[in-house]
């Protein structure tokens, strides 16, 4: 039978990636069909939280963008770009990572992909070497965004901020350590790739047949007079976002759990005394069930309130993006008609579609076989920590989505080690290996690859026959292999 599963898993996933687009996530969608009312797996939960953050994050960077504020981060970019081509290789990434960070999305680097293939052509450099590692520093970024819900899942109660680590302290690890893993990778490729592009074959012809594109000096657009306010009012709410996540975390406690949802759970087989002293006051025994369905008898401590906060990381996040898109709107006198139809907006409801079926997927397999995974990632991820980075490479290759990889992994993984709030001595494991969750570069048929193929008209930036032999799979590893080793060493000193 798991075969079954898996091959309706990778089935499905294969289909998606074939199809690209949105299709990706309606194949996840045939999958959990196929897996529930076909093999009789129980449908696993759609991941609800990472969908809304996607959206509302794209709903603000939407009106930044009708705004204006995007075309002037790029006309920025493209300035420092054009005023030091010398350096393309290590101001590209250097520039994708930043908005990324910035927005918390990597399709910003979207924008960026036709001015770099430019200014490599105008310096002889083939446009595959700075396009590569732009591309790959714009999806690593993402597990070191403020905003995106990747981290923003991590830093919550399922992952690590439910184990008392600081959303501060987590943002102080990856973002040094994916910038570090992308400018090692670009100093590696400056020094050993083959970058001149006189001598590229495919480039030769493509030149003499008419097809290559003279470089032409940069013409900008005047900006609307609300693109610069656009992009103050965005920059202080990431701020502010990051603020009010530091001063909920339970280490920080600026801002206190304050609505009681609930009362402690005293269960009898961790605390019998308890237990039975709570049972002689004739209070009601109730039962749930555990991952792999076990039951379990608790009472609820009447003298003992649970409380949560009035605003969670979640809900502070999309609140305060709808806040910054409601100013921009206003002060800026955004065209609400135009926003629908922004590359942003598409985009962002394209990676929304995409989660929801894939995300489902990954989790309708991995909740069915939580045991199993707890088990074997228990005792190989405990003698060999640097097993966790591989397999949420190989995860995230599939499930097509940092947010979707976490999500469907983490928990379990958290479980497997013995990990708690009390003892979080193996922490700095998962911590170090989530740039891991990258490797959406893999696979030749991320939006932002594919874009950088076609938008290189010198054909350096192809992809070959054999699927993996593209220009982005090695500078991806690479990368990766980088952050993930700067991690374990960082995360250990810092947690």
């Amino acid at each position: 039978m798991l075969v079954l599963e898996l091959i309706v898993l990778f089935g499905a996933i294969f289909l998606g990636v074939r199809l690209g687009g949105m299709a990706i996530g309606y194949a996840g969608g045939l999958g959990v069909v196929l897996l529930t009312l076909g093999l009789g797996l129980k449908a696993g939960s759609i991941p609800w939280d990472v969908i809304l953050i996607i959206a509302s994050v794209i709903s603000a960077i939407t009106a930044m963008q009708v705004a204006g504020g995007l075309d002037y981060l790029v006309q920025l970019a493209s300035k420092i770009l054009r005023k030091n081509p010398k350096y393309i290789n290590f101001l590209a990434p250097t520039i994708t990572y930043l908005l990324t960070i910035f927005a918390g999305t990597g399709h910003t680097a979207f924008s960026m992909i036709p001015v770099i293939a430019e200014v490599a052509k105008s310096q002889n450099i083939k446009p595959s070497v700075p396009l590569s590692i732009a591309v790959v520093s714009s999806q690593i970024a993402i597990t070191a965004s403020p905003v995106s819900a990747a981290v923003v899942f991590m830093a919550g109660n399922m992952a690590l901020g439910g184990l008392g680590i600081s959303y501060s302290v987590l943002l102080a690890i990856w973002i040094p350590t994916t910038f570090l893993g992308c400018i090692v990778t670009a100093l590696i490729m400056n020094f050993f790739w083959n970058q001149d592009l006189s001598k590229d074959p495919v480039y030769q012809e493509r030149l003499k047949a008419g097809l290559v594109k003279e470089v032409t000096q940069a013409e900008y657009e005047t900006l609307p007079q609300g693109a610069k306010k656009s992009v103050l009012i965005f920059l202080i709410g990431v701020i502010a976002i990051v603020f009010y996540a530091t001063a909920i975390s339970k280490n920080v406690g600026w801002i206190q759990p304050s609505v009681i949802t609930g009362y402690e759970k005293v269960y009898e087989e961790k605390d019998k005394a308890k237990f039975d002293a709570l049972l002689e006051q004739k209070l009601t025994v109730k039962t749930d069930k555990d991952q792999i369905g076990k039951t379990h008898q608790y009472i609820e401590n009447p003298a003992a309130p649970k409380k949560e906060l009035a605003l969670g990381r979640d809900g502070a996040i999309m609140s305060f993006m709808m806040i910054i898109a409601t100013l921009i709107t206003i002060l800026c006198k955004v065209d609400i008609g135009k926003l629908p139809s922004t590359s942003t907006f598409k985009s962002g409801m394209t990676a929304c579609i995409c989660v929801l079926g894939v995300a489902w997927l990954g989790d309708t397999f991995v909740s069915n076989h939580t045991a199993e995974i707890k088990a074997l990632a228990g005792d190989l991820v405990g003698q060999y920590p640097v097993l966790l980075s591989v397999a949420l490479f190989l995860a995230s290759m599939l499930l097509y989505s940092q947010a979707a990889t976490a999500k469907a992994l983490i928990p379990t993984v958290i479980a497997a080690l013995g990990i708690t709030a009390t003892d979080t001595s193996n922490a700095y494991i998962i911590v170090a290996s989530f740039a891991a969750v990258s490797a959406l570069f893999v696979l030749p048929t991320y939006p932002t690859l594919l874009g950088a193929v076609q938008m290189d008209d010198t054909g350096t930036t192809r992809i070959g026959d054999y699927i993996f032999n593209h220009p982005f799979f090695i500078p991806g590893v690479l990368a990766i292999a980088f952050s993930v080793a700067f991690g374990f060493i960082f995360a250990p000193m810092m947690l």
